[in-house]
């Protein structure tokens, strides 16, 4: 091996062993995520999906829009290399380009199908058209939230869902695929915050999946407007300054229509899955997720009984102001 390359190694070896013993340290301190296993991983740090490292994951979106190369130069030399022997894997490559496709279809509403997937993106690496879809649908999930399921197994024919149960992708205009996933982010960090989360501490977390409040993203354009203004006029957030702060900070609590709409259970399930654990294993969290389900449960029962004696007594009032026959 020439001794250029030896040294390089060298190198890249002794920065991959400090960022371990930075790690380990982290271990020995609180973690914000109240009894999660993965406590190298801070509230202010976005982890991982399966099969991706963490400098891959965040200029993972920004390959899509050809900006690859720029956001590597503003990457450490470590991470940089990180990112480029991830998209050298060529079963990777094809995850980026499948996903960029899925984008392209939803975009302008065509169907998706196993034919044009193997066709326009699979191509000769047809043996692997099951992992490629897997990742894939993975990133969808944990990028965008929605998840990619196959409608006709017929014909192969698949469409995208959005994981929240509500009609936020369709009152929020045109987009190039739905902002549920950043959401489901902002409300995750604020639930992790104790229902209130400091304006830094959102902007810290998505900043490490390449969104930043400064700059426009290919996929959800200007994020502060979406954050600060749509969803907060939306009812979906809550964004108030911060009381006597000089100067002025703000701070995110979930506004009351996602209080009405999203329940913690599905949003711990969501950042459970980010981190490829089980909701349980955020331990109080899960306790607070369970009592929500709880008190969601009451009060669906206290509203069906109420549309219940509703009924009864306008049943009753009907039979006796019918007329005598």
């Amino acid at each position: 091996m020439p001794r250029g390359q030896k040294s390089k190694l060298r190198a890249r070896e002794k920065r991959r062993q400090a960022r371990a013993k930075n790690a380990l340290e982290g271990q020995a301190s609180p973690s914000p995520f109240f009894g999660c296993p993965h406590q190298t991983i801070p509230v202010a740090g976005m982890p991982t999906p399966p099969n991706m490292p963490m400098g891959a994951y965040s200029t993972y979106s920004d390959t899509y829009a050809n900006t690859h190369a720029q956001n590597l130069d503003e990457k450490s030399s470590d991470d940089s290399e990180d990112v480029e022997d991830w998209c050298k894997d060529p079963i990777n490559h094809k995850v980026v380009l499948l996903v960029q496709f899925l984008i392209e279809k939803y975009q302008k509403k065509e169907v998706i199908t196993k034919a044009d997937m193997l066709k326009s993106v699979i191509k000769t690496s047809k043996n692997h058209f099951n992992e490629i879809l897997k990742r894939a649908s993975e990133h969808m999930e944990l990028a965008f939230g929605v998840d990619l399921k196959e409608v006709d197994p017929n014909r192969h024919c698949y469409a995208l869902f959005n994981k929240l149960e509500h009609t936020f992708d369709g009152v929020m205009g045109e987009e190039k695929v739905p902002n549920s996933g950043l959401l489901m982010i902002v409300l995750g960090v604020i639930f992790m915050k104790d229902n209130c989360a400091p304006e830094t501490e959102i902007w810290n977390v998505l900043s490490m999946m390449g969104v930043y409040a400064n700059r426009k993203h290919f996929i959800y354009g200007d994020p502060k407007k979406v954050i600060t203004e749509d969803m907060v006029q939306l009812k979906y957030l809550e964004y108030r300054q911060v009381p006597n702060s000089n100067p002025p900070s703000f701070e995110f609590m979930w506004g009351p229509r996602a209080r009405a709409e999203i329940s913690k259970m599905k949003i711990l399930e969501f950042w459970a899955k980010i981190h490829d654990t089980t909701p349980d294993s955020f331990a109080t969290l899960y306790k607070a997720a369970l009592k929500d389900d709880e008190e969601r449960a009451q009060a669906r029962a206290a509203a069906r009984a109420r549309t219940a004696t509703t009924a009864s007594s306008y049943s009753r009032a009907m039979m006796h102001s019918s007329p005598p026959y």
